[in-house]
């Protein structure tokens, strides 16, 4: 966890993947279970993805109106290291 800032952002970011850690996320999905704002959710769901504790694809579902919807989920690596982080700041 080197290099990662234990923010109060970041950690109800990471709460909330821990809530259910087997689950897929869509960002608006993301932003009201957290209250958080998009200018700051996308810029940490990028961050998560590059250290590798999140992954994300696309919905290929035909059903859905609007927009194509991109999903995260915790990685393996990422739901040990995001219950360390989240211990430590506890």
């Amino acid at each position: 966890m080197e290099g990662l800032r234990l923010t109060t952002p970041l950690l109800k970011l990471l709460r909330m993947f821990l809530a259910d850690p087997t689950s897929r996320y869509w960002g608006f999905e993301i932003m009201k279970a957290t209250g958080l704002a998009s200018g700051t959710v996308y810029p940490l769901l990028a961050r998560l993805e590059r250290m590798e504790w999140l992954e994300s694809g696309w919905d290929d579902e035909q059903h859905v109106s609007g927009p194509r919807r991109r999903y995260y989920r915790l990685t393996h690596e990422g739901l040990a290291s995001a219950r360390v982080a989240v211990a430590e700041a506890n």
